[in-house]
């Protein structure tokens, strides 16, 4: 006698046409209220009730950014395969491309600036310095369509004769340490510098954070702008800084003045800083060693409560908008180009892409809250991201359910897969490089392997500057 097992599952959705719009256990962040309510207030409820209303296609968007991979009518179908007799049309590819352009990038830009902010509770490990939460700022690109109706706004990168490589769309972002979670964003043209967008997202700071940047973020100005928020910074400076020494400190560290440009009817205005000048050591696995200099500006100017070998250790963690890079480039998108073939789908693609990402640490970081002193670091992204994919795809979790609301399947899948407690130092691999790269081929200038490594640092003052960094 072949002997079987039968399991009853109840699946609980939105009624009628609404029944596909949901996003598995995600929709317990994005939720249908949220959902309606930036529809509402951005005027994109639709006036009478269609087979694809906005509020479905919200969640069809954001579904894409998880099934990056999958076309048009299989995520539709991702969204529909537990709901069987409840789904009430099978649209094609086409329809839905009208629909994503009915619904315009306004609700999902909303949505992404609800959503967003920092999720760190007090005392989250990795995502605070004496009380200060570190937040990092920079840029990356993303690669968009080689299309007509996108190069207008997206120029190709032009060389002696002619363009090459796809278009690029500059993305900068501010990204709370530790969880990753993304504070603001900002995107356009990359022919502007990350420093004009920079100074859009200058609202999201408050005097409760320390922000964290590189060598691209030093402008005078731009550090003046960041203090009036009530912010503390530590960025890198450039070589090409000379700053004069007004008083030595203890700690190898001094106090300095920087310059800002003349304005006419104002003068040279100056900016009190710390400098922080320190020799770094990198020591690989195969015995190469690498050394170069680094110079700190900050706003932290007490040395006995803020050292200098502390901040210098600190900085590190500017490598946490890296990572988040990473996990929406090359996780999430799998290094694909985006999809949409038009500049305000394109809007409206990036806009879910972050909402999409900040839902999904805004769940692990309610998982995290249920282990105390468990550091969010240790999630790995990529189980995080599939465990959201199951979830849509079989219906789980739409509603609250069990004794802990906290922590649902996707809470359970990545707590049971977490990364190791002590973290390797470890450098990868870059021998090869993007073919739109604006630098040349770094062949023998990076290890070919990931390796560990060990790091020393040396921290004096340089009486006779910091020589250029070398072109990489």
């Amino acid at each position: 006698m072949q002997e079987k097992s039968v399991i009853t599952r109840t699946i609980t959705t939105a009624p009628g046409v609404y029944a596909p719009g949901h996003l598995g256990e995600l929709t317990q962040i994005v939720d249908f209220d949220l959902v309606d309510l930036v529809l509402q207030e951005t005027g994109a409820r639709e006036k009478r009730l269609r087979l694809l209303p906005a509020r479905v296609v919200v969640y069809f968007t954001l579904a894409l950014a998880l099934f990056e991979h999958c076309s048009y009518r299989a995520v539709w179908g991702k969204l529909t395969a537990a709901l069987g007799p409840l789904t009430p049309i099978h649209p094609a590819a086409s329809s839905l491309a009208r629909a994503r352009r009915r619904l315009s990038a306004a609700p999902l830009r909303r949505l992404f600036e609800t959503i967003a902010g920092p999720v760190a509770g007090p005392g989250q490990a990795g995502s605070f310095y004496r009380g200060l939460r570190t937040v990092a700022l920079d840029g990356t690109y993303l690669h968009v369509p080689d299309d007509e109706q996108v190069t207008w706004r997206y120029p190709k990168r032009v060389g002696e004769l002619l363009g090459f490589g796809y278009p690029l769309l500059r993305l900068v972002a501010v990204v709370e340490c530790g969880t990753r979670a993304v504070l603001a964003a900002c995107f356009g043209p990359e022919d502007e510098g990350e420093l004009p967008y920079a100074r859009r997202l200058l609202s999201c700071l408050n005097d409760s954070m320390l922000l964290l940047g590189d060598a691209a973020f030093d402008a005078v100005e731009f550090l003046r702008e960041v203090t009036a928020t009530g912010a503390q910074f530590l960025v890198r400076s450039s070589a090409r800084r000379r700053p004069t020494i007004q008083r030595r400190l203890p700690d190898g560290s001094y106090l300095a003045r920087l310059a800002a440009p003349y304005r006419a009817g104002h003068g040279y205005s100056t900016l009190p800083v710390r400098v922080i000048e320190a020799w770094i050591t990198v020591t690989l696995a195969d015995g190469t060693t690498r050394r170069e200099p680094w110079r700190l500006i900050t706003s932290l100017l007490d040395h006995e409560r803020h050292p200098a070998g502390e901040l210098v250790e600190l900085y590190h963690r500017r490598w946490q908008v890296e990572t988040t890079y990473f996990s929406i480039k090359a996780t999430m998108l799998d290094g694909r180009v985006l999809r949409s073939r038009s500049v305000p789908g394109l809007d409206q693609e990036v806009y879910a892409l972050l909402a999409t990402y900040q839902a999904l640490i805004r769940t692990a970081a309610d998982a995290v809250t249920t282990r105390p002193g468990l550091a969010m670091e240790r999630i790995s992204f990529t189980v995080l991201l599939q465990a959201a994919a199951d979830q849509v795809t079989t219906a789980t979790g739409i509603h609250a359910a069990g004794p802990d609301p906290l922590l649902g399947p996707i809470g359970r899948m990545v707590l049971d897969n977490l990364l190791p407690t002590a973290r390797r130092q470890r450098v990868k691999a870059r021998s090869r490089k993007n073919p739109t790269s604006k630098y040349g081929p770094n062949a023998g200038k990076h290890p070919q392997t990931t390796q560990t490594y060990a790091l020393s640092v040396e921290i004096h003052v340089m009486e006779d500057g910091l020589a250029s960094r070398r072109r990489r």
